[in-house]
């Protein structure tokens, strides 16, 4: 099925790159798909960037997607029917952000509002026993509804994880959908890890799940995702903010965390 990348493009060198590589592994194709590619990480660090502080370089969120998309053209299985750009952004994001975290960009604030908003999570549903809106974690954290989705546009650029990756032991989204781990063991930990995480997934309100569908599965972007449900894309965002916080509450509670 290598025509899932060749089509997209209709460049037969770009194909006679892939055979050489995917048939051969041939380093010189293999270099070529990466400069080929490199606009690819340049989209995603410019989409990342744009939530960051001014104080974060563009050429770092560069340099630490490439690792991104090398990892991507090496792990690249044209057999399963997915188009190599869907496959690839999901890791250089997952790159940038790994980058950002050694960088320790984050400002304190930022992070005790995200543990604040997971605690309020875990609080809220022990006691009533279901997800809660917004409107009630609001007020559980004694701020004003608007003030919370503010809370969460700020939190929005720094979630990431297995879905994110921050949120359990550095599973990937694709790995969710059943990427061969590179060891047994490493088998074995995805295996349990991704029980734990689709378990979760799946007690999570419907829109919520809905965004993480259509975000990791499906590749959609934000502004597409909002197209679908029919709101904004910065309401996107929130849902998917909220739905990763949701998340890491949840695992913290099952001892995944």
């Amino acid at each position: 099925m290598r025509e899932s990348f060749g089509r997209a493009s209709g460049d037969e060198e770009l194909m006679g790159w892939w055979d050489r590589w995917l048939d051969h592994r041939d380093p010189k194709a293999r270099e070529r798909l990466i400069v080929h590619y490199s606009p690819l990480v340049k989209f995603v660090a410019g989409r990342v960037g744009a939530g960051l502080p001014n104080s974060v370089d563009s050429g770092d969120l560069v340099s630490a997607g490439v690792f991104g998309l090398i990892d991507a053209v090496e792990r690249f299985d044209s057999e399963r029917g997915v188009k190599f750009e869907t496959f690839a952004v999901p890791r250089i994001r997952g790159a940038i952000f790994d980058g950002l975290r050694q960088l320790d960009w984050v400002p304190r604030s930022v992070r005790s509002r995200a543990r604040e908003v997971e605690t309020a999570f875990h609080d809220l549903e022990a006691k009533l026993g279901r997800s809660p809106s917004d409107e009630e974690l609001s007020l559980h954290l004694g701020i004003t509804s608007t003030e919370f989705r503010r809370w969460l546009a700020a939190i929005a650029s720094t979630t990431v994880g297995p879905l994110d990756r921050a949120l359990v032991a550095g599973v990937e989204p694709t790995s969710l959908r059943g990427e061969t781990p590179d060891s047994p063991a490493g088998a074995y930990e995805e295996g349990e890890v991704r029980q734990a995480v689709r378990s979760e997934v799946r007690k999570l309100p419907e829109r919520e799940r809905l965004v993480l569908s259509l975000y990791y599965d499906e590749g959609l972007t934000l502004a597409e995702i909002g197209v679908v449900l029919g709101v904004t894309e910065s309401r996107v965002s929130q849902i998917h903010t909220k739905s990763v916080l949701h998340l890491r509450s949840r695992m913290a509670s099952s001892g995944m965390s």
